[in-house]
């Protein structure tokens, strides 16, 4: 009989209630025991409930494997949850572990107010508490949804215990009328036509009940896809989990075979901390940009690499710019191209993604197998064959040479911005130079975008503010400003666009995001651009530039943070609870967003001190 599955054959429930014996494991159930004053009764407590639902001492002697449990009526990336912490089970009953489910938070991007981003933080507080609290010897942390991919690794690096992500997985495209179509990028561009006045209320109401067909994230390379792509990356679990559809029996046996590996990886003690290394995400890295990942991924990144020791300061937003330069776009899937996540996993997936950035590569990066990513691609080759080159392109016919993401400079961005440039729509406004229309927040831009008398060209540089992480707060995707309705039907499709908020990894157009600092912050520059002012953006110099002199932008900010600082207490009134911990203790988007006491360092180097 296999080890694992040997049961303790000692008698265990004489051995715990032994008083001269010290209770001290720090493995299996008899570990982090609630704090009476008194092990052994602890012990004898939680025997006494545990009991309750039936446990055995046999059971209670083997590995504790902890499943997360997200599933939630208000997301519907998460409905095949049950199914999943089910094959969970499975596997790791079958390796001679014990599988117990636990809730945390569950965030969906659509149900959550003011932001799922907003919450994210909370998430990652409650997923590594919880881990921290409970006797496990291992976790498998089911997620999927934008926001709660990140959290988990977020917290669960954080607890450093060993941890397994296992995501939900893609949904399944739709069709209107003979073509294609999927959350959430056709959602965006149908709604466009839409609003140009292209298509009609009939054909929008048949559009909207075909882009979600089926249960799962976003079928496009949007964040929730970019996030699990990266999380294979960085050797945190199986390869072909990043892009199985979540309908699918692969979507069944990828959870399975989570659950056998957790009961191994628990044996082995493997944490995260011990796993990743700087060498992890300059592989995570280098796999975003070749797969034209989305925005938000740098800021979910940076948060990521922030809980980390020893990765904290060694990656920074110059590092996605550096291996940017480096790697080219090479799937082709929306935003950036024409396909979906389905088609990803029928042309090889990641293992066939990795084996072509071979040459791009930290090989010797460790996987939470305990084996090598070298060793890991060794042991699992892959032909090519003509649909596989097709949406996976070779290093030799990118889709795109390279740079999907930069990160831009200038005296409205001194701390940096970054553009999905592979997903600009009009490449010409790559490089450009045109007069700012400013909105000072959300409310004004939903009063003013579609105003007949907007003072608008399709030159102009619409220029959103108070969307960054303290200004919503929770730095919501309203980067993805709408071209103004009186030059949609004239037929223009795209424009530079800037904020300091996020833009959806679905979307698509010439957008600088990610402006910092913010410009809720009193010393921003980019808090002090007026409708008017000139702004360059130039792709080749990296330079995001406002056209006044140096005295006269010195001078607008010096002259805003007296403003502000007369303005006194804030008009929105009574802030409490967790918004008030938000406001505090976020920091800004180069950092990850994350709350400053939450980083691996502390307070004591966050930006916000």
């Amino acid at each position: 009989m296999d080890q694992a599955r040997q049961p303790d054959n000692h008698n265990t429930t004489t051995n715990d209630y032994n008083l001269s014996t010290p209770i001290s494991p720090t493995t299996g159930f008899k570990q982090n025991l609630t704090s009476y004053g008194d092990a052994h009764f602890s012990l004898f407590l939680r025997k006494v409930f545990i009991k309750a639902l039936g446990y055995s001492e046999d059971a209670l002697s083997r590995p504790i494997i902890g499943i997360v449990n997200t599933f939630s009526g208000f997301n519907p990336c998460h409905a095949n949850v049950p199914q999943l912490i089910e094959a969970a089970k499975r596997g790791v009953h079958l390796s001679g572990g014990l599988a117990i489910e636990f809730p945390t938070i569950s965030v969906h991007e659509s149900f959550a107010a003011p932001t799922s981003m907003f919450l994210r933080n909370l998430m990652s507080m409650d997923t590594e508490e919880m881990i921290r609290a409970q006797p496990l010897d291992a976790c498998i942390l089911v997620g999927g949804c934008d926001k709660t991919v990140p959290a988990q690794l977020m917290g669960g690096i954080s607890a450093n215990k060993p941890i397994l992500p296992l995501v939900t997985g893609p949904m399944l495209p739709g069709r209107h009328r003979g073509r294609r179509i999927g959350a959430c990028t056709d959602c965006r561009s149908h709604w466009a036509a839409f609003r140009a006045g292209e298509i009609d209320v009939e054909e929008i109401a048949a559009v909207n009940e075909e882009l979600a067909p089926t249960v799962g994230t976003c079928g496009v390379m949007g964040t929730a896809s970019t996030m699990a792509c990266v999380t294979a990356a960085l050797g945190m679990m199986p390869l072909r989990g990043a892009s199985a559809p979540a309908v699918s029996s692969a979507r069944i046996r990828v959870a399975e075979e989570t659950g056998a590996n957790a009961v191994a990886v628990a044996q082995a003690g493997r944490k995260p901390q011990d796993v990743l290394s700087t060498e992890s995400f300059l592989n995570a890295i280098t796999v975003l940009q070749a797969i034209g990942g989305s925005t938000n991924a740098v800021v979910h990144l940076m948060a990521i690499v922030n809980r980390h020791p020893q990765a904290q300061g060694a990656i920074t937003l110059q590092t996605f710019e550096d291996i940017g330069k480096r790697t080219p776009l090479l799937i082709d899937l929306k935003p950036s191209g024409d396909n979906y996540m389905d088609d990803f996993h029928n042309a090889g997936g990641m293992l066939a993604l990795l084996h072509t950035l071979r040459p791009l590569l930290h090989l010797s990066a460790m996987t939470i197998t305990g084996r090598t990513l070298g060793e890991v691609l060794d042991s699992s080759p892959f032909r090519t064959f003509p649909l596989s080159q097709q949406i996976i392109r070779p290093l030799s016919d990118p889709l795109h040479p390279a740079s999907s993401l930069v990160v831009l400079h200038g005296n409205i961005a001194p701390k940096g911005a970054v553009m999905k440039a592979s997903a600009s729509k009009d490449r010409r406004l790559l490089s450009h130079r045109g007069p700012a229309v400013v909105f000072e927040n959300s409310a004004d831009l939903a009063q003013r975008i579609d105003d007949a008398n907007l003072p608008v060209t399709q030159d102009s540089v619409l220029v959103l503010k108070g969307i960054g992480p303290v200004g919503n707060p929770g730095m919501p995707e309203a980067g993805l400003i709408p071209i103004p309705r009186k030059l949609a039907t004239q037929g223009v499709k795209d424009m530079l666009r800037l904020s300091d908020g996020r833009m959806s990894g679905t979307a698509g157009g010439t957008i600088a995001l990610h402006i910092s600092p913010e410009a809720a912050l009193a010393e921003s520059p980019f808090g002090v651009v007026q409708t008017g002012d000139w702004i360059t953006c130039d792709l080749e110099q990296r330079r995001l530039q406002l056209e006044i002199p140096d005295e006269e932008l010195k001078a607008r900010v010096d002259a805003r943070k007296l403003a502000l600082a007369g303005a006194g207490a804030s008009e929105q009134g009574p802030r409490r609870g967790y918004c008030v911990l938000y406001e505090r203790s976020v920091n800004q988007a180069e950092e990850g967003a994350d709350f400053d006491f939450l980083m691996a360092s502390g307070i004591a180097n966050s930006s916000r001190e």
